[in-house]
């Protein structure tokens, strides 16, 4: 892959809402080359079909996969809280949200998993694809000096989000708790008769995904993530 196609020019747009002093709350979008773009089209239907033969990519996981929406998500979810109203079960979620997903994953890592599935020539493509990448940062007709990209899939590359699906494959199950992800979006949750049996079920499942975090060098964004009890009974507060 020539060189040219690996650059990124990276505009910030600022966050609705958020103050605009405040390089963090801008959002990043990657502008990559055309052929760029257009090699991993060709690219990226080939390794999806393989993934999907080989079952890569967990059934709880629904983002950027045909047939999959968050609707879908949500009826599971709300099934699974219809259902534990009905029974007098205590329904026990954990909402996790991932910083800076896209951007902070290990190519390392990333390249270790696409090796044990995809054949050579689709591997080297990534592994070519990920090494020696640049970009450069526009603001205005300004641009900044041209700097490496060490972590991380591009921002709106076509192949980006189906990257992100591999790495983040093979986090954690438990027989006491189901999941349900969309992206880096994630639940956690567990029907219980007993509240404090369901959040001790949540946390052992929460305290394994802690230590697969910290080996993919994931980093979840604790002020994005949340915890809810639901339950028919209206003396008990969530």
């Amino acid at each position: 892959m020539p060189l040219q196609w690996k650059v990124s020019v990276i505009i910030l747009f600022p966050k609705p809402g958020k103050p605009p002093d405040i390089p963090s709350l801008y959002r990043p979008i990657s502008l990559l080359p055309f052929f760029s773009k257009l090699c991993e089209k060709l690219i990226i239907k080939r390794i999806s079909q393989i993934a999907s033969d080989l079952n890569v990519i967990p059934h709880t996981q629904f983002g950027f996969r045909n047939e999959h929406s968050t609707e879908h998500q949500i009826h599971r979810l709300t099934d699974v809280i219809a259902y534990s109203f009905e029974n007098k079960l205590y329904s026990s979620e954990v909402l996790l949200d991932v910083a800076q997903a896209f951007d902070k994953v290990w190519h390392t890592g990333l390249l270790y998993k696409l090796k044990q599935f995809l054949p050579s020539p689709y591997f080297l493509f990534f592994k070519f694809n990920l090494e020696n990448r640049h970009f450069v940062t526009k603001v205005g007709s300004e641009f900044s000096n041209l700097a490496p990209i060490l972590v991380g899939v591009p921002q709106d590359a076509i192949s980006s989000p189906i990257l992100y699906n591999i790495y983040a494959a093979d986090q954690p199950i438990s027989p006491y708790t189901s999941v349900a992800e969309f992206a880096d979006d994630k639940i956690i949750f567990t029907s219980n008769e007993n509240p404090l049996a369901a959040r001790h079920h949540l946390q052992n499942h929460l305290n394994d995904m802690e230590i697969w975090d910290s080996k993919r060098k994931i980093k979840i964004n604790n002020d994005k993530s949340s915890h809810i009890t639901f339950t028919p009974l209206p003396s008990d507060k969530a």
